[in-house]
């Protein structure tokens, strides 16, 4: 019964040992990360200092070595993405407040951090991406005025953005419409251009081939055999030589006298051109005169 007792006593007496050997280490891991916040937030005093007396370049390397001494201080990366942002180091400075916000567990340094990250965004022209930051920031602190006029400021230049772009889209589209009709036109008028030099071909065909026929089967091909050469045979034939012709006959009517075959020609000469005259004038009237058109009701 004794042995038990001690053994038990030893049992936990070792317990008891290394729970104060763990709660030491706990304390002393406290203990290392307070002082290196601490000396954290001496280099970050330090850094401020330095940009405030415009020395850009050794503030940021007092900013940076305060960040690599402690996770937990978030005010030296809040503080150095200021700092890029006041000189238009936008993506740098992106990357330090995103850094702020996500180790920060207080919501007044989140809302801080996430509202930055929206400026960012819009100076970058993402629109899209600064209406969120500027929500998450409202969700850590509704009643800032300033987050909310620029999450309505976000959202209409967003809404600008995409009626600029449909206009862009419809307008490429219209573009691309009226270069196919033009193209459509052409490709007509290239084809209208081909049949009507088909056409033309064909009728220069046809009139080279009317002309060939004409040649060949024309009036222009004299006759061996015509009517006028044969009356001028047969008035030869009947006309008696002059060796037969009586004195009287032989002499030539005078320059200011007609022999009675002339006078006769000349009548009848007259009587035709009269006759021409009246079937002129017949005509005429037939053709002066009014035609009735008729319409059925």
């Amino acid at each position: 019964m004794n042995m038990m007792m001690l053994k038990r006593r030893l049992l936990f007496g070792l317990l008891l040992m290394a729970g104060l050997h763990i709660n030491a280490q706990e304390d002393e891991a406290v203990k290392e990360a307070e002082k290196a916040l601490q000396a954290s937030t001496n280099l970050t005093w330090e850094a401020n200092k330095e940009l405030t007396s415009n020395d850009f370049t050794t503030a940021e390397s007092e900013y940076r070595r305060a960040i690599s001494k402690s996770s937990d201080n978030t005010v030296a990366p809040f503080n150095l993405g200021t700092a890029y942002y006041n000189r238009e180091s936008y993506g740098e400075a992106f990357g330090r407040f995103k850094q702020a916000g996500e180790k920060t567990k207080e919501k007044p340094s989140k809302h801080k951090a996430f509202h930055n990250m929206g400026n960012v965004f819009m100076k970058k022209k993402e629109y899209q991406k600064a209406v969120e930051a500027y929500k998450e920031s409202l969700r850590n602190n509704p009643n800032d005025e300033e987050t909310r006029y620029n999450l309505a400021l976000a959202k209409k230049m967003l809404e600008n953005e995409q009626d600029n772009q449909n206009n862009d889209q419809n307008q490429d589209n219209k573009d691309q419409q009226d270069k196919d009709e033009q193209k459509d036109q052409n490709q007509d008028q290239n084809n209208e251009g081909d049949n009507n030099k088909d056409n033309e071909g064909e009728q220069d065909e046809d009139e080279n081939k009317d002309e060939g026929d004409e040649g060949e089967n024309g009036e222009n091909k004299p006759e061996e055999n015509s009517e006028g050469d044969g009356d001028k045979k047969k008035e030869q034939e009947k006309k008696p030589n002059e060796g037969d012709q009586p004195e009287e006959q032989k002499q030539q009517p005078r320059p200011n006298q007609l022999s009675k075959q002339q006078i006769q020609n000349l009548l009848e000469a007259m009587q035709n051109e009269e006759k021409k005259v009246q079937e002129k004038m017949e005509a005429r009237k037939v053709k002066g005169k009014k035609i009735r058109n008729e319409k059925d009701w």
